[in-house]
């Protein structure tokens, strides 16, 4: 019986493990390719207070609902259809929009801590940690969330300095170990991405997808 192919790809806040994911998503435009965001998995808080909800941890663990992200890769792998959550950050919860996904032969698994989850790891075929210099990082974080999430320099860089900075420490860093590929200097890496994209040509072909 086949079954898709799950490839997990992680990495710090900034690393490109975005730019790595739609990279080879693109590469394969035209077969049967899906992505799924762990972005999209925070936990639902409606029921505490907003107050409590700003204190959330987004680059902690804890703050993934991934119980119900590996019973919608585990759906996906018996190739049934999923509804993806919709996360607010407006009201930091869970919206009450979802988005139908159908299953496919590839699925990209991409976010920050897919490698930190043992349950995760087993679940996937190929593990990628897209390693880039932390100065690049929080470069590329101070570009992101001033311009396009309105917020200060000053607010980006106490955030990074005690949250981001110490969350990826703990527990991003670590899941490197766990990486079957890594991928240094994210999407401007196009040797390295062009050789994911050639084993998972030869993994699809061996399952006879292509």
């Amino acid at each position: 019986m086949r079954k898709p192919v799950v490839i997990g790809v992680t990495g710090g806040s900034g690393s490109g493990k975005t730019s790595v994911t739609k990279a080879i998503y693109d590469s394969f435009k035209g077969h049967s390719i899906l992505m799924l965001e762990q972005d999209y998995y925070y936990k639902d808080q409606s029921e505490l207070p907003f107050e409590e909800r700003l204190k959330t941890n987004y680059d902690h663990p804890l703050a993934f609902d991934n119980d119900l992200l590996i019973d919608h890769i585990e759906r996906l792998l018996r190739y049934e259809p999923i509804e993806k959550p919709v996360y607010d950050y407006a009201l930091h919860t869970r919206s009450d929009k979802i988005i139908p996904v159908e299953p496919k032969d590839v699925i990209i698994l991409e976010g920050i801590m897919v490698l930190e989850d043992e349950r995760l790891r087993n679940l996937m075929d190929i593990k990628l940690y897209v390693d880039t210099d932390a100065d690049l990082r929080i470069i590329r974080r101070m570009q992101r969330d001033i311009k396009e999430r309105g917020r200060t320099l000053d607010s980006v860089i106490d955030q990074y300095v005690n949250v981001v900075r110490p969350m990826h420490n703990q527990f991003i860093e670590p899941s490197k170990r766990y990486a079957d590929v890594i991928i240094p200097e994210g999407g401007h890496n196009h040797v390295a991405i062009d050789l994911m994209v050639t084993k998972i040509q030869t993994i699809l072909e061996q399952k006879s997808f292509l």
